[in-house]
């Protein structure tokens, strides 16, 4: 009975099965020696860490659970394909961090039509978005494409009156 359980190894396969909420789906299998008195296979959805969008078109479901590669190839075309995004803790109508929320209310006072990325639902996007800017902080502003910076740098920008100015040009084309 020691050499069964010495020798048993549980694999979990990890599979996208969700188009909606992309929530990975884990089917436990294990495998079992000679010495084991029987080989189980349990299968069935377990949801863990789900990643949703507060926007579910232009691309954004493209940002799935994936590998580091491909995180970046899909934040890349989530910027493209969005006029003004925000990637961000928390969503734009529930902020979880005091400076997301202090860009919320910028882009809000804007008149900005702006879409967010919640980064706190899949580590991976978390850590991707960091690398795609190669900018350490969270939240993260695209306006037209372009990496405009976080909460100090869009604050600067609305002070200064650019921001404004950046939005109105962006939604215009």
């Amino acid at each position: 009975a020691m050499a069964a359980r010495l020798l048993s190894l549980t694999l979990f396969t990890v599979s996208l099965s969700c188009a909606m909420c992309f929530a990975p789906t884990f089917a436990p299998t294990t495998l079992s020696s000679k010495y084991s008195v029987s080989a189980s296979k349990i299968t069935g959805p377990v949801q863990m860490h789900p990643f949703s969008l507060s926007l579910r078109s232009k691309g954004l479901g493209a940002l799935k659970m994936q590998t580091n590669s491909a995180i970046l190839s899909s934040i890349d075309k989530v910027v493209k394909d969005n006029k003004i995004i925000v990637f961000m803790k928390g969503s734009k109508d529930f902020p979880q961090c005091g400076f997301s929320n202090t860009v919320v209310q910028i882009m809000k006072s804007t008149g900005a039509q702006f879409e967010t990325v919640n980064v706190l639902e899949n580590p991976l996007l978390r850590q991707g978005i960091k690398e795609y800017t190669n900018w350490p902080t969270i939240p993260q502003v695209f306006i037209g494409g372009e990496f405009i910076g976080g909460c100090d740098i869009v604050t600067e920008m609305f002070q200064s009156g650019e921001l404004v100015e950046l939005v109105e040009r962006t939604m215009a084309e």
